[in-house]
């Protein structure tokens, strides 16, 4: 059995190798469809608004979900989100949206076996998601989401895409 500190240890450095080791593709522009289809995702199928706010700042409008990171003020290139996403955080509540994420060592080099052995609980994602929907969602919210600041009227129409009522409380 592991101490508690000792597994925030184990985590913190799996995910500090995969800062280290991701190594990020060309800059390309995504696609402003995969954009758009990474929006649903995270509206819907990924149901990231209900941690992480619909803003992904946070401010989470459903009390019984866990309290998500504020993702506008995160840091995260595209390599380490989408991996972040495939495979959650062990010992944390974010899930791993790969459903083959600690079957066979792809995630942190860690199998389910690991993840028993060392007590690190995965919480079940609402959905799982293929390569290429996890993509589309990285996509999205490199875009509009990570490192964007503080939600505006101005950003939130950004992030819509156009005018929408939820935005006419933010300041200017």
């Amino acid at each position: 059995m592991f101490p508690s500190r000792t597994l925030s240890r184990t985590c913190a450095a799996a995910f500090a190798s995969v800062l280290l080791w991701s190594t990020a593709a060309p800059a390309q522009a995504p696609d402003p469809a995969d954009i758009a289809a990474g929006l649903r995702l995270f509206q819907q199928k990924g149901n990231c608004q209900a941690c992480h706010g619909w803003a992904g700042d946070g401010q989470k409008t459903d009390s019984q979900m866990p309290d998500g990171a504020n993702l506008r003020e995160s840091k995260l290139d595209r390599a380490t989100l989408v991996t972040v996403v495939k495979c959650g955080l062990p010992g944390s509540n974010m899930p791993a949206f790969d459903r083959f994420a600690y079957s066979d060592g792809r995630c942190y080099g860690l199998k389910q076996a690991d993840l028993v052995a060392r007590k690190l609980v995965m919480p079940d994602p609402p959905a799982t998601l293929q390569a290429r929907e996890i993509e589309m969602l990285a996509d999205f919210m490199a875009a509009k989401v990570i490192g964007k600041g503080a939600m505006t009227r101005a950003a939130c129409t950004d992030f819509w895409g156009g005018e929408r009522d939820v935005c006419n409380a933010l300041p200017q």
